[in-house]
């Protein structure tokens, strides 16, 4: 399947999912739930005016907020959803894959496991989105991981195979299947199934400095 394919079928499933909790179940985005969640991937995708407020504060923040509780709470949440199982307009489409594979799993991730239950998918339902979200594994990660002091990380999957980051000088390793280590990175450390191995004071490092946008 290609990228656009597995986004799709993500969608799908965060759409399901949504259904089945109802808007008040809580997620991993803190003061966040279903509502407010689904409400945040159509302004990704539908607009672009309130977009920014998503990695912007001061103003623009409050502006997208205002946007945001506006879409979350009009009409019914089963309209909300059907908004986010819709994707986005073209020329957006054409992209999808590239914009929102890895979007769409944290966050269904974030609905699955905001009531405590950390359980990963398996690998029969997610490894082809996690082959996917390994090959893109690299200059993405360097970004997220730019504010950790000093940190040689390299990234592995249980069956050896690795991805160097780098970055520092203080080494340390990152062991996980490619969602859980997607999740680690994008800031959900504490629902995440990783393994953290090196020097100590570099570890706690990776576990508790800056990560993210």
């Amino acid at each position: 399947m290609s990228a656009g394919d597995l986004a799709q079928a993500e969608r799908g499933r965060i759409c399901d999912l949504f259904l089945e909790v109802g808007p008040e179940h809580p997620t991993l985005c803190e003061g966040w739930t279903t509502a407010d969640l689904a409400a945040h991937l159509v302004i990704r995708e539908r607009r672009p005016d309130a977009a920014p407020g998503i990695l912007l504060g001061g103003r623009v923040q409050a502006y997208s907020e205002k946007i945001r509780r506006r879409i979350r709470d009009h009409g019914t949440f089963a309209d909300l959803v059907a908004r986010v199982r819709s994707g986005p307009p073209f020329p957006l489409r054409l992209v999808d894959g590239a914009m929102n594979l890895s979007e769409l799993f944290i966050h269904l991730e974030d609905v699955r496991r905001g009531a405590g239950d950390h359980t990963p998918r398996s690998e029969a339902e997610v490894g082809e989105v996690e082959a996917a979200l390994w090959a893109i594994q690299g200059r993405r990660t360097r970004f997220l991981t730019r504010g950790l002091q000093d940190i040689d990380l390299t990234l592995a999957l249980p069956d050896g195979e690795t991805k160097h980051i780098g970055g520092g000088s203080r080494p340390v390793t990152l062991r996980g299947r490619s969602g859980e280590l997607t999740l680690f990175l994008s800031g959900r450390r504490a629902a995440a199934d990783v393994e953290l191995t090196g020097e100590t004071e570099a570890v706690d490092e990776v576990r508790t400095g800056k990560l993210g946008l």
